[in-house]
């Protein structure tokens, strides 16, 4: 048997004799897959990680068995290439041909990183000389056999969104009978009573004492969905592109290739927030900038001009500028407000006489970062030269539908979108974001808006052509949306659009920061990770808000991604402002206000807690464990987060006192400490005495942490006493 991992060995290997390999295994230190190479259909055979329990899968992968060429289905037969499969240091390529038509698939498994997760790709490349249409592949699809009698949990987690629901974390038995699909895109706009869109990512977990289970997620932008159902011994799982609504096709000419959505999976041994510690570290080395991670400074405290609205300008700005840097910001963010027009990127003369270089240089001249809002991918009714507006014959073909005679924008930052998986439209979009980026000296660029569109009713774009007979276009505060049978494909080349635009700038600017945003929160996935350095987790930004959006999120993505904007909310006490501001200091800070109309006393409150933040909250942000030592908030009750770094036998705990006047005091249960030593507990606003306590005594009964007002907080400070 072969094993591969990500120290395993030091060559590529060409696999000459697969038939000798009984079995081939991938593996980290948490987890390990068995696979093996069947005559005409590969085989994830099993998973299995430190808890010791084997799931076993049931059925070879899942591959497509027809295409279309000339408007007929053609079938599909594959069979082991074993002269062109591989075994490298790190991965495993499996390749299957189809003699007639002639297609070639890659089944891909890879180890990037010591600890943590597996990733799995497919490939499929048209090596015949006709065009031909291709139905869905899915990414990954399992039958893991199972006691009939075994109880399993699953945890998912939603988007914040335009702001996070009553539930957000969802904890589901999967008992017989049960069938769940989650489903995610760049829009997330659900009718009442639907489920929304989740984080592309599940867990199932074991409920016996030994604990454990696996957890898996979808590296893509795109509409994804992942399915499990249980039915007596078995439990089925499907991961990959939304075959809804469908059926799904995409176009691939002679020489082209699809790439389904890379997928990873994990083992891990205890409860979620033991895999959740794995996977956020995980993201951090596999898939996050490394440029923006390395620096010591990142996550960055930002000021940001939306408290102003659209009425931001140039002496406005400087104010805030000089404000956020006496106060310890360290950037300065422009939102909308300062452009001529939606499509026009380019400063408005009268708000901004001087261009934006000059504010930019002007941030710079007192220690601030600059950083600027887009919503490149929408077109408008703005006519200056070089903008996008919806009428120009060159570019009105790029839009997903064409506008009604009488349509008008619905906001003063919103317009139409644009499908990026034009060709003209990628080159206009990637030459406009770098011409902004240079021309403007940014140090981070922020994209909103609907980048990636939900459908497209076009028939000569390169995405399938739309269902007539399914095809729905309405409007939505002023947006044009269309959905039919092409919608998946249309996103499908949409996000490679994104993706390559984004990573080619990446490439021009590698120290820009790139903060994702797409109407807050609601692209907040595992492929954004990838090409973006932080996101907007809710389009809500009050406290209740912040703290939901940042719990739910905090279970499958780094803390230090996960953005959370404040803005104005009832303040009375000095006690109820640090508490806004610390419902969004847990991650990500940006703060959405003009800090000079401040009182003496805000300014000095504040002041001190970005210090702290700097100091002592942002290296266990960037690094520590994170743990959910309490309910899910709901603003009346309290709630709290820990963090603890083991390397540095340090920690913070998060406090929140909800509105409730009866409750002036909580025990909070810690986590991941060391039974055998003490720690020192010292509470940072209130003149509670310092306390120690043994490791043992704070992971059983807890520490008691009192607030003597609703709507308040506390920040008890943990560091482990020298043994």
């Amino acid at each position: 048997m072969w094993k591969v991992g990500a120290v395993a060995c030091a060559c590529l290997l060409v696999v000459s004799n697969l038939r000798a390999l009984q079995t081939i295994q991938v593996e980290t230190a948490d987890t390990t897959i068995t696979l093996k190479a069947g005559a005409d259909s590969p085989s994830l055979l099993q998973l299995s990680g430190k808890d010791g329990f084997i799931w076993r899968n049931q059925n070879p992968a899942a591959l497509i068995d027809f295409v279309e060429i000339g408007g007929r289905r053609t079938p599909v037969h594959w069979a082991v290439n074993l002269a062109a499969s591989k075994i490298g240091p790190s991965r495993v390529e499996l390749v299957y041909d189809s003699a007639s038509p002639y297609l070639r698939l890659f089944w891909a498994w890879r180890a990037r990183a010591v600890n943590g997760a597996l990733e799995h790709s497919i490939r499929i490349q048209n090596l015949s000389a006709y065009d031909l249409w291709m139905p869905m592949q899915d990414s990954l699809q399992f039958d893991w056999r199972i006691p009939a009698d075994d109880a399993l949990e699953a945890l998912w987690v939603e988007k914040g969104a335009g702001g996070p629901s009553a539930e957000g974390t969802h904890r589901n038995t999967i008992s017989n009978g049960y069938k769940w699909t989650g489903q995610s895109s760049t829009y997330a706009h659900p009718a009442p009573g639907q489920q929304r869109e989740m984080i592309p990512f599940a867990l199932v977990e074991r409920s016996d004492p030994d604990r454990g289970g696996w957890y898996m997620g979808i590296e893509f932008s795109g509409r994804t969905r992942i399915t499990v159902r249980r039915s007596g011994d078995t439990l089925d799982v499907t991961a990959g592109l939304n075959p809804e609504p469908g059926p799904f096709r995409t176009h691939l000419e002679p020489g082209e290739s699809f790439e389904s959505p890379t997928i990873f999976i994990g083992a891990f041994r205890g409860d979620p927030d033991d895999a959740a510690n794995t996977l956020r570290r995980w993201v951090r080395q596999v898939l996050n900038n490394p440029v923006a991670v390395r620096n010591p400074h990142y996550p960055l405290l930002v000021n940001n001009s939306w408290g102003s609205g659209m009425a931001i300008n140039e002496k406005q700005a400087h104010a805030m500028i000089r404000d956020s840097a006496e106060l310890g910001f360290e950037m300065f963010h422009l939102d909308a407000g300062w452009f001529r027009g939606v499509g026009d990127w380019y400063p408005d003369p009268q708000k901004f006489p001087n261009g934006l270089a000059s504010v930019a240089d002007y941030a710079h001249s007192f220690g601030l970062k600059f950083g600027l809002w887009m919503d490149w991918a929408q077109a408008s009714l703005d006519r200056h030269p070089g903008s996008l507006y919806i009428n120009d014959p060159k570019t009105r073909d790029w839009l997903i539908t064409d506008p009604p005679p009488d349509w008008k924008q619905g906001d003063e930052f919103k317009g139409i979108t644009i499908d990026l998986g034009v060709p003209a439209a990628h080159d206009w979009a990637a030459a406009t974001v770098s011409r902004v980026v240079k021309d403007y000296h940014l140090d981070m660029l922020e994209h909103d808006g609907y980048v990636v569109a939900q459908g497209c009713d076009r028939n000569d774009h390169p995405h399938a052509p739309p269902d007539a007979a399914h095809l729905r276009r309405f409007e939505d505060s002023g947006f044009l949306w269309v959905e039919s049978s092409n919608s998946t494909d249309v996103s499908y080349h949409g996000t490679r659009s994104y993706y390559d635009i984004y990573s080619h700038l990446r490439e021009e600017y590698p120290n820009l920061l790139l903060e994702i945003c797409n109407d807050g929160g609601r692209m907040v996935d595992f492929g954004s990770a990838a090409h973006g350095d932080y996101f907007s987790i809710s389009d809500a930004y009050d406290p209740l808000s912040n703290r939901r959006a940042f719990y739910d999120s905090s279970y499958v993505l780094p803390p230090a991604m996960l953005e959370s904007y404040v803005e104005k909310w009832p303040a009375p006490r000095i006690e109820n402002f640090l508490y806004v501001l610390r419902s969004g200091m847990m991650g990500w800070f940006t703060l959405m206000l003009d800090t000079t109309t401040w009182t003496a006393e805000e300014h000095a409150a504040a002041r001190e807690a970005l210090a702290v933040y700097k100091s002592r909250l942002r290296p266990l942000i960037r690094d520590a464990d994170l743990y959910h030592v309490s309910s899910r908030p709901d603003g009346v009750h309290w709630d709290g987060i820990e963090y603890f770094d083991p390397g540095r036998r340090s920690g913070a705990l998060f406090a929140f006192r909800g509105s409730s006047p009866e409750e002036s005091s909580h025990l909070f249960v810690l986590r991941g400490l060391n039974v055998a030593t003490s720690y020192r507990l010292t509470f940072h606003d209130y003149s509670s005495p310092e306390q120690t306590i043994s490791g043992e005594e704070l992971m059983n009964k807890g520490v008691r942490v009192s607030l003597p007002l609703p709507d308040s907080s506390e920040l008890v400070f943990i560091q482990e006493i020298s043994r």
